[in-house]
């Protein structure tokens, strides 16, 4: 089964088999958390939240709205373009891969707040994203 595996940036480390879906990737969700509770909205707003948890969950809530059809099909941060039309045409890439992502873990019992695994979810169930 599929799994998420957190991305390292040690030397060293390599993904191995795993599809790296973090912010440089095609898959890479635009909405971004900063000094670990402020989430930094694709349009440059700024949102504060009480721990780092509930800013990453903010932030995958939004990433699946908006693969859901929520907000504009492309979003530029800087020189970078995310676009959702090309997530979900590329979603057949992620089937049965594990993917990595930047996010920290959860701990164990603890959901999951990373677009890694909304992406692994609709990569096994893409009728999920029919609208």
């Amino acid at each position: 089964m599929p799994q998420r595996i957190q991305r390292k940036r040690s030397v060293g480390w390599r993904a191995g088999n795993a599809i790296i879906v973090d912010r440089s990737s095609r898959y890479g969700n635009p909405w971004r958390i900063i000094d670990d509770h402020i989430l930094l909205h694709p349009d440059s707003i700024t949102q504060r939240f009480g721990s780092p948890a509930e800013a990453r969950a903010a932030a995958s809530k939004h990433y699946r709205a908006w693969l859901h059809g929520e907000g504009p099909d492309t979003w530029q941060t800087g020189r970078k373009v995310f676009s959702r039309t090309r997530v979900i045409t590329d979603l057949w890439r992620l089937k049965d891969r594990d993917l990595a992502c930047t996010c920290p873990l959860p701990e164990g019992g603890q959901p999951d707040h990373c677009h890694a695994s909304i992406l692994l979810e609709f990569a096994a169930h893409p009728e999920r994203l029919a609208q």
